[in-house]
């Protein structure tokens, strides 16, 4: 079969939410021409593995693209998330990305998507159904829309050893049981492990009937605080007024934490027990009260064998029914990866460039390709907000975010951007907060006053991390 040979002027590896953000702002900004290549059958990325349960956990206003509304502007009135903005399920994220490639980009004329292939490299894939070989002559960048890569729980290999006939499942197949076990057995402590939780409490499971292996408690983020609507402001602004002043008068990391906490900022499952990990995982307080009914909560480290009556963990053991339900949460989403320059040369690597929002992050970049004039300058509008994984990594990633919206606010032009993108979430509540609005005007004041301090304070406090206790004390 002989190479067919394509030209193009972007060729995106990925069409999972970052490549569908990026190209959509690049089709919008530019006249470029685009192939897309992915090995899913459909655009979306890990969303065509996701379990049938799942949502959104920040709202759908603020997710997806740039140029097509994903949320129905409705507040949700039932269920845990009552009261605040929707979260899409997986199933609708996967039908409105499908509808902008078919509506939006293969309809402009100017992307070319092929699905079901490999990118073997050096600008090549291959097709998975025909075996077909492609080479793109690029005129300008290579977009790696994969560097992220994110675990979900269908296609995750535990690392823990599991012996023959012990009932283990995937999350995703939890909604197909159809007889009860005498204990269900959640491993992992993070988002899916939360919504496995969650979802086997909102279906009439007793809590004293659930067991929950925590390798690692979360500081997790009250939802209300992330809300992009007007009618939310002294929460969501309020929130990071809140975070400002707690940056700026904490007097350690353990002190900053309590205040956060006390502000409601950041919220976690057990007071008594100090939290390891932040993921930047959202949670409603209702979803906390619910959590919080399973008294059933192992923390003696991660799971290093199954059997069918014992668990093997790094601290120790714990003892089942032989009629027990294991079900996989320990799939890690997002891996701890070495940040990369986002432009070298004759390529793009899509990443994180404000705080836990991926698909944000890929339309500013794509914005970053368009409008300015050299690597230099885009990789200066482009520094990496790493992903957190420990506590105390909250620190590290809110002061890249805080030195990327200060870098942002020097650029006029790209403040008025940062306003009219809908994927920015916060801007507009910003800049339109009524003047006259004692309360609002208010809590912004707040919020600047105090952002000088708490940048000094933070680089202070970061500075303590891997100081002894008794010198970090004095620091």
């Amino acid at each position: 079969m002989d190479v067919q040979v394509l030209e193009t002027d972007y060729l995106v590896i990925g069409s999972g939410a970052m490549g569908m953000a990026f190209v959509d702002t690049l089709l919008a900004e530019t006249d470029a021409n685009i192939i897309m290549v992915d090995l899913h059958a459909k655009p979306g990325g890990h969303w065509n593995n996701a379990y049938p349960f799942v949502t959104l956990h920040q709202p759908s206003k603020f997710y997806g693209v740039g140029s097509k509304e994903l949320s129905k502007g409705r507040i949700d009135k039932i269920g845990f998330n009552a009261g605040l903005n929707e979260l899409a399920t997986g199933a609708e994220v996967s039908a409105y990305f499908d509808e902008v490639m078919k509506q939006h980009f293969l309809g402009s004329g100017r992307v070319k998507y092929y699905p079901m292939c490999k990118y073997t490299g050096d600008n090549s894939f291959v097709s998975m159904t025909s075996g077909q070989i492609f080479n793109v002559k690029v005129n300008k960048r290579l977009v790696d829309a994969t560097y992220l890569k994110t675990s979900v729980p269908s296609t995750h290999t535990p690392n823990f050893s599991i012996a023959d006939g012990v009932n283990f499942i995937a999350l995703n197949q939890l909604p197909t049981i159809t007889h009860p076990p005498e204990l269900y057995v959640v491993i992992g402590g993070g988002k899916t492990g939360i919504d496995a939780c969650l979802w086997l409490l909102e279906n009439q499971v007793n809590p004293d009937d659930i067991c929950w292996i925590m390798p690692r408690d979360a500081w997790l983020m009250d939802r209300r605080n992330t809300q992009p609507t007007a009618e939310f402001f002294s929460d969501t602004i309020g929130a990071q007024a809140d975070q400002m002043e707690a940056l700026a008068n904490a007097e350690s990391v353990d002190d900053l934490f309590n205040k956060l906490e006390d502000k409601g900022v950041l919220v976690r499952l057990d007071k008594s027990v100090k939290p390891e990990m932040y993921h930047g995982a959202t949670i409603s307080q209702q979803e906390l009260s619910q959590l919080r009914r399973i008294k059933q909560v192992l923390r003696k480290g991660r799971v290093t064998h199954l059997d069918n009556t014992v668990i093997t963990l790094e601290q120790g053991s714990y003892h089942t029914p032989e009629n027990t339900l294991f079900i996989d949460c320990s799939a890690s989403a997002l891996g701890e990866l070495a940040p990369l320059p986002v432009f070298s040369d004759d390529k793009i690597t899509l990443q994180t460039i404000r705080i836990i929002q991926p698909v944000f992050s890929a339309s500013l970049i794509a914005h970053i390709e368009a409008t300015y004039q050299n690597d230099q300058q885009k990789n200066a509008l482009s520094q990496i907000v790493p992903l957190p994984n420990k506590a105390t990594d909250w620190l590290t990633v809110n002061a890249a975010f805080m030195r990327n919206q200060y870098i942002w606010s020097q650029d006029k032009a790209l403040q008025k951007w940062l306003y009219c993108s809908r994927l920015d979430g916060f801007s507009q509540l910003v800049v339109d907060a009524p003047k006259d609005d004692i309360e609002k005007q208010a809590i912004l004041l707040r919020l600047r006053s105090n952002a000088p301090k708490a940048m000094e304070n933070l680089m202070r406090l970061i500075a303590t991390l891997n100081m002894p206790k008794k010198e970090a004390a004095h620091a």
